[in-house]
């Protein structure tokens, strides 16, 4: 297998003619004290950045943790990226702190896999193409060809990869790391009904991303809204999570409902499941491109 361009030239320096060339956004997270926000602002400040929007949360302000996104604008601040990040680190990291910096204009790479199943792929589509989604898409991997039109007539590439038959997806999954890995900073999972193994996750080396047709933890597993049918349910919902070795159990994201009565049919329940499906997923998709999210633990907080 071949991949047809230079994916990682997506990842290139920013137009300095770009108005987002300015913009800096950083994430921060550790133990809460005294002082951190003077202590981040002043760091900034001295750097010749002015700041434009800040958020922060503690989740217990005696012996909690202190969560921190701050975007700013600096004069060339892609020059500036690697002095910045050593003046953070030095402030940052003794402190027992972790930190992001990244560059707004730097759109990040974004892979789609999905299955036979195309609501949410193309709405992702749809919201890329009108400029909604601040990502470049350097390719959609499909165990099916159903979608290759659609796709390749936004100019991104397809491959397609079959799964293989069976527990030992290993072949498979070796050929989606080729693709992958080095070439994308996050993955997102539109829909695509194979399970990814420990081994898979760790390599890939990048934050992966589903959604889950339930309100988890309800409903996992085959047939979600026939089952809710049965159950009379009166309520069905969708959640986006970040991938896990525990299947379904990842930091979840974003969630939704819908309210259904019991006239609906099992079909009635799908159609307007996927249209939660589809929000659920751009919004997640959407603040994890925007670095709004924290991952703590088994849980977010989401800026």
């Amino acid at each position: 297998m071949t991949i047809e361009a230079d994916l990682r030239s997506v990842a290139s320096a920013p137009d300095p003619s770009d108005p987002a060339a300015k913009r800096g956004c950083l994430l921060v997270k550790g133990p809460d004290q005294p002082g951190m926000v003077a202590a981040v602002t002043t760091r900034l400040r001295d750097a010749g950045a002015n700041i434009v929007s800040l958020d922060q949360y503690s989740d217990d302000p005696d012996h909690g943790d202190f969560f921190q996104r701050v975007v700013f604008q600096l004069e060339d601040l892609h020059s500036r990226i690697p002095q910045l990040q050593q003046e953070l680190d030095s402030l940052l990291t003794p402190l027992g702190f972790t930190f992001s910096l990244t560059e707004r204009a730097k759109r990040k790479r974004m892979a789609i896999l999905a299955s036979k199943s195309d609501h949410c792929l193309l709405d992702l589509l749809w919201r890329y193409r009108r400029g909604e989604l601040p990502v470049s898409i350097p390719m959609v991997i499909s165990n099916h060809t159903e979608c290759v039109e659609d796709v390749r007539s936004l100019q991104v590439p397809f491959f397609h990869v079959p799964s293989a038959t069976g527990e030992d997806k290993s072949a498979s999954e070796a050929k989606l790391l080729e693709l992958l890995k080095g070439n994308v900073d996050f993955v997102v999972l539109a829909r695509y009904m194979q399970i990814l193994s420990d081994d898979f996750l760790k390599e890939v080396g990048v934050p992966v991303i589903n959604i889950h047709h339930s309100f988890l933890p309800a409903f996992i597993g085959a047939a979600p809204y026939k089952r809710a049918k049965e159950r009379g349910v009166k309520l069905i919902g969708a959640t986006a999570h970040y991938v896990t070795g525990d299947l379904d159990e990842g930091p979840i994201i974003e969630q939704d409902v819908a309210r259904v009565d019991h006239s609906m049919t099992a079909a009635d329940l799908q159609r307007r499941g996927a249209d939660v499906e589809r929000a659920v997923l751009s919004r997640a998709v959407l603040w994890h491109a925007e670095d709004r999210v924290i991952r703590h633990g088994n849980h977010t907080v989401v800026f």
